[in-house]
């Protein structure tokens, strides 16, 4: 599937409330959203360049006409929801949970791209910016008389700082990247069993639409199958990752040997390998050796990750 610029839109998924799709969902292809009040409007996210990121904004001026970006939320630190904080006004308020903001401030990859993206990701952003307003559990915001409820799983998940954003009027959930929705999980950055406890968390919303943080937008009465079918995921990586340490394989080893079976035709199957290095250092009880991660799904690929920005 071509995962070109243009292929974004921004729909309406309920009065007011926007989602903006990038396909495929792949590699730093996003998707993102916007909350229309009666006298401001809330991002949620923004995307990884420039130039997708500029188009997000250009939909929401040409559906919100002349109402302010009073809030922009980032749903987790990864920089294809954060890179775009850069090209918001100075007035907008960026909020996300502290460790995003940690995690930001401390991100180097603008500067300094690791060689594992074919081809290098173009920014076309210089520095980071990241929230000034923090959130431990819970926080709402409110857009006249819109509220948009912001809330942390608490615990670690795809990433240690996840929020997502909850609309109650509208019925509509902005999962971030605790829903990868018809593409491989990526939780290397989180934790396995914390990813797998927060399905249950995303099931008590009663969502009637759900974005997801990658793949298209879907109705709420498809979530318990969807949310089903990530807890698969994540039970197939632990108990692979379980026979895989007692039989003395790496990661890359434990990968290269097992059958994805089902989870085959989801696009970026290679992240099965940081996957597996996440599941091996909560078991052992160590840090992530990111490099090795990313230098292993490399040579699990054949070559670099395809990158799409």
């Amino acid at each position: 599937m071509r995962t070109d610029p243009d292929r974004a839109a921004l729909s309406e998924v309920a009065p007011g409330v926007h989602a903006w799709v990038q396909p495929d969902g792949s590699w730093w292809i996003n998707n993102a959203g916007a909350v229309f009040g009666d006298d401001a409007a809330v991002l949620i996210d923004t995307c990884a360049t420039a130039q997708r990121t500029q188009r997000f904004l250009d939909a929401v001026q040409a559906a919100g006409g002349d109402l302010p970006i009073r809030f922009a939320v980032n749903t987790h630190l990864h920089g294809d929801h954060t890179h775009g904080n850069a090209l918001l006004p100075e007035s907008t308020v960026l909020i996300g949970h502290p460790a995003t903001r940690d995690g930001i401030l401390d991100d180097t990859m603008l500067q300094n791209p690791p060689p594992v993206w074919s081809p290098t990701p173009r920014w076309g952003i210089a520095e980071h910016r990241a929230p000034t307003v923090t959130l431990e559990e819970s926080l709402t915001l409110h857009a006249g008389g819109r509220r948009v409820e912001l809330h942390h799983p608490g615990h670690p998940a795809h990433t240690r700082g996840d929020v997502v954003a909850w609309v109650p009027d509208a019925e509509v959930l902005f999962t971030g990247d605790l829903i990868f929705h018809g593409v491989t999980p990526l939780v290397f950055m989180g934790s396995l069993e914390g990813a797998l406890k927060s399905l249950d968390w995303l099931a008590g919303f009663r969502a009637r639409t759900v974005v997801p943080g990658h793949g298209p937008v879907f109705p709420g009465l498809s979530l318990p199958r969807i949310l089903e079918n990530h807890a698969r995921y994540y039970r197939f990586v632990l108990d692979t990752a379980r026979q895989a340490r007692t039989d003395g394989l790496t990661p890359l080893e434990a990968a290269k040997r097992c059958d994805l079976g089902e989870f085959a035709t989801w696009p970026d199957p290679e992240r099965i390998v940081l996957n597996l290095h996440r599941a091996y250092a909560e078991a052992d009880g160590t840090d992530l050796d990111l490099a090795a991660a990313f230098t292993d799904a490399v040579t699990y690929n054949g070559g670099p990750l395809r990158c799409a920005v």
